[in-house]
């Protein structure tokens, strides 16, 4: 019998998303080689290595857990049979004020009471868990609701359904305007507003719907993986390779190639002229800088959505300081935020004017305070974040014309004096708030990725580092789709298309991404329809299950019951309001005190 010939499929880039998708398709039996134009995998997911020091590259906290645990029971193991150790941050943050005061974030809720009470007294508390209840819903509505589906077209989003789930997500509202209901001291506000910037945001911009995202820290904690971030993604490189992905390092692809109708993908071409043929391909390359570079621009649609790509809002770029330190820093802690006292000015600097901030806000981290291999002994790893602009123009493509786009960092500027401006601002802001006078000195060794670096070393279009903006035009079926626009057998996964930026929601990007390129092939995927392995959807209610986890709801709940209560209550006014007087022995209204006072009045004669 002849054998039947796999489908082959190329994924272009070994990032989360990439290293993801290839190890769905492998399992569901398809051929899968991917290629990555570094020598390394797991894209801004990656190590920086110097003297013994370890630097996370990109993300540096793993966030919403249970993304991760699903995509690794997807494919039939788990974080911990892949020998993934993760390590709980004691504090979640550490939030320092310019006025030398500082908040610490904790899942610790006896720690958070005290905290809030100090600011905001009894009541404040009672708001912040009206807070974390309308968080709660913003993160399972999101889950399952977003996370867990594709959204092909505008039509999806006019569902009652849909529209209705929509409004609790409350996507219309700013995360600034949410939490004012909630938090009525300006140091809270910012406090429980500042994460918009793990998605290159401002919090008067970014929509409510984010809040989610310091309900997971607060609700399921920040945990750091053992040896480093790309450890997760190593594992899953490695599990994918187990259902037999190929990859390929130092392999940048030239272009992607299609066959003489103009629109259907064939393979690719690598930068070395040779071909890779391919049913298949998946591009996990920054989606601005794919489409413009990638792909073909002889036809004019094609040309037009590029443009269109280049001129949408983007994601901030940074500044990051990489620094290698001769001793422990004992006044930082694993994660520390730096808020400028020009709270809302440091953001409209970095997202309206696309600039460094004269007072930035910062972040700080300091990996080897939760892991101690990420430094020599006696020594720490320092690592610090500043927001800026992205850069002006896509590089080859020119300064945009007035009104095209969004505005950024001149490509000409002086940015090594940018640099310095940034560094020192960093330095004299730690010293100042925690009383750490000596870590400039203490400073052997710097490494700094500007947004020049991030745009060469990861192709990230004009250095953005989280890809698009997701502001409310770039979301849901907004968003550039997972299945290429104008072409066939292309597909796209990452921070930049649907569901969005950050690891967690790239994972569960890959599988939405996998499900729809195996439904396409009329392919059956395998891990549809599984168990729930991760135990969070309660006791399954059957006939076998025990009396101590029967599920028994109340016939009438707080609200139901108020309801009733009211509607009786009405119904035995109305019954009670007439009634016969006894001397006259005709019907009255005790309501009417006229009908009373003449019955009265006729018996008194």
């Amino acid at each position: 019998m002849e054998k039947v010939q796999r489908k082959k499929v190329i994924v272009i880039g070994a990032g989360a998303g990439g290293i993801a998708t290839a190890a769905r398709l492998a399992k569901a039996g398809l051929s899968v080689t991917v290629l990555e134009k570094n020598s390394f995998t797991g894209g801004r997911c990656s190590l920086i290595r110097q003297d013994g020091h370890r630097f996370d590259q990109g993300p540096s906290l793993l966030l919403l857990p249970k993304l991760f645990q699903q995509a690794f029971f997807d494919l039939d193991t788990s974080l911990e049979a892949e020998g993934v150790e993760l390590l709980q941050c004691p504090t979640n943050y550490n939030v320092w004020f310019a006025d030398g005061e500082n908040f610490e974030l904790t899942t610790d809720l006896a720690r958070m009471k005290t905290q809030i009470e100090r600011w905001e007294g009894k009541d404040g508390f009672v708001r912040y868990l009206s807070w974390l209840q309308e968080a709660h819903t913003h993160y399972e509505l999101s889950v399952a609701k977003v996370l867990s589906r594709n959204f092909t077209a505008f039509w999806q989003l006019a569902t009652p359904h849909f529209v209705w789930a929509g409004l609790k997500l409350h996507p219309l509202h700013t995360i600034w305007i949410r939490a004012s209901r909630y938090f009525w001291s300006e140091r809270l506000r910012r406090v429980f507003t500042f994460a918009t910037m793990y998605m290159g945001m401002s919090p008067f911009d970014a929509p409510a719907t984010y809040s989610l995202l310091q309900y997971t820290e607060l609700a399921e904690g920040i945990w750091y993986p053992r040896g480093g971030f790309q450890t997760v993604l190593a594992k899953l490189q490695g599990v994918g390779e187990r259902f037999g992905v190929e990859y390929r390092l130092d392999t940048p692809v030239k272009q992607v190639l299609l066959h003489p109708d103009g629109k259907t993908a064939r393979g690719v071409e690598l930068e070395s002229g040779e071909v890779l043929e391919a049913d298949i391909v998946v591009v996990n390359a920054d989606l601005t800088y794919a489409y413009s570079n990638l792909f073909p621009q002889t036809r004019p649609q094609t040309a037009r959505y590029s443009k269109s790509l280049r001129q949408k809002d983007g994601s901030c770029s940074s500044i990051s300081f990489y620094w290698s330190v001769d001793r422990k820093v004992p006044e930082l802690q694993t994660h520390n935020i730096f808020l400028a006292d020009e709270y809302r000015e440091s953001f409209d600097a970095i997202f309206d004017r696309q600039t460094l901030p004269d007072e930035p806000s910062f972040y700080v981290n300091v990996p080897s305070r939760i892991d101690p291999s990420a430094a020599p002994e006696g020594r720490d790893s320092v690592i610090a974040l500043v927001p800026v602009g992205h850069l002006l123009s896509s590089k080859g493509f020119g300064t945009p014309a007035a009104g095209e786009g969004e505005g950024g960092l001149s490509r000409e500027q002086d940015w090594e004096a940018l640099k310095t401006r940034a560094r020192r601002a960093v330095l004299d802001t730690v010293m100042a708030r925690t009383g750490c006078t000596y870590l400039e000195s203490a400073i052997t060794h710097e490494i700094v990725n500007d947004p020049f670096t991030w745009e060469a070393k990861f192709n990230l279009d004009k250095g953005s580092i989280l890809g698009l903006s997701h502001s409310f035009m770039n979301v849901l079926a907004f968003r550039p789709r997972t299945r290429a626009e104008g072409f066939e057998k292309t597909y796209f996964v990452g921070a930049s298309t649907h569901p969005g930026t950050g690891v967690p929601i790239v994972l569960a990007g890959a599988k939405i991404t996998s499900e729809q390129i195996l439904d396409d092939l009329r392919i059956a995927v395998p891990w549809r329809g599984a168990p729930n392995k991760l135990r969070d959807q309660g006791m399954p209610q059957t006939s076998s299950t025990g009396k101590l986890d029967k599920i028994r709801r109340p016939i009438l709940g707080p609200v139901s019951l108020a309801i009733t209560t009211m509607v009786l209550g009405v119904l035995m006014y109305f019954l009670l309001a007439q009634v016969y007087d006894p001397l006259s022995g005709r019907r009255i209204s005790i309501t009417s005190n006229r009908a009373i006072n003449a019955s009265h009045r006729s018996s008194s004669y």
